[in-house]
């Protein structure tokens, strides 16, 4: 899959319709939320060189809504996470969720996990951080959003950009970071991990982990713990021991119901207790 041109990354733009190719087919668990007293829908982010799809969903009625910044799993921002945007928004939230690889490919249309994982490699650091920076400015400035009220969730490769997001802008109140990855090597692309920012960390972060989960050792978590110990004692880690990754995933074999809504519950407890409400 080719890179965007300049001309085609500002002329073309659409969010994936349904659930991405890859991870079908679906699971009969998935949760769909109505958009019953909710404004949910595609937007259109102004970045550098031009401009990125997103997916923003916030309550019809009220201002100045608390912000939740929403990184996907590197399926993109399919209805997964667009679901996740209303289940948030149905919280009093404004949830956008940027389409993170939109320069670099639509993985929505792609039916093997390595292709997929060539495209998201793709993807620098430095371009996240900035495109993430720029949907937190339109937020504030076409959304009437309250700047001072911001949090960031993600999943999968949107975990670790939520540590990584929450260690580069000052404005992000708390974070909670879904079974993301902790420790990698350093590249020009990636030139950091969670486990880098760990002991610079001031935003408190909520990570979830499985214990079961085969991706991310239970070791690199408690390295991480260890790391935040006396530097970043507001954040905190949590392992479900018998929960494999992507836990939270109802539309995928991966799902454990208890330990989602847990995960929910503490989620919704941490962003209250750090300001994002």
């Amino acid at each position: 899959m080719s890179k965007l041109t300049r001309r085609e990354f500002i002329a073309v733009s659409s969010l994936t319709a349904g659930f991405a190719i890859a991870v079908q087919p679906i699971s009969a668990k998935v949760i769909t939320t109505d958009t019953k007293g909710i404004v949910a829908g595609e937007i259109k982010i102004p970045v550098k060189n031009g401009t990125i799809p997103a997916y923003r969903a916030r309550p019809t009625l009220g201002q100045d809504f608390p912000v939740i910044l929403v990184i996907q799993e590197i399926f993109g921002v399919h209805s997964y996470i667009q679901d996740v945007c209303r289940r948030l928004a149905k919280l009093g939230y404004l949830a956008i969720a940027p389409e993170m690889f939109y320069r670099q490919g639509d993985v929505s249309k792609l039916t093997d996990i390595a292709d997929i994982r060539k495209v998201v490699s793709q993807v620098p650091d430095a371009q996240v951080m900035s495109d993430l920076d720029a949907t937190v400015a339109w937020a504030i400035k076409s959304a009437k959003a309250d700047p001072n009220k911001l949090g960031i969730t993600g999943f999968c490769w949107g975990g670790r950009v939520t540590w990584l997001y929450s260690a580069h802008n000052p404005q992000v109140k708390a974070g909670v970071a879904w079974y993301g990855r902790l420790v990698g090597e350093s590249t020009a692309l990636t030139p950091k991990h969670p486990i880098d920012i760990a002991t610079s960390l001031q935003t408190p972060v909520l990570g979830l982990y499985g214990g079961q989960d085969t991706g991310i050792p239970l070791d690199t978590v408690e390295q991480m713990r260890e790391r935040l110990k006396g530097c970043s004692d507001r954040s905190e880690l949590v392992i479900y021991p018998e929960a494999p990754h992507a836990f939270h995933a109802d539309y995928r074999p991966s799902y454990r119901q208890t330990e989602a809504e847990d995960g929910w519950k503490r989620l919704q407890e941490w962003f209250k207790k750090n300001g994002v409400a």
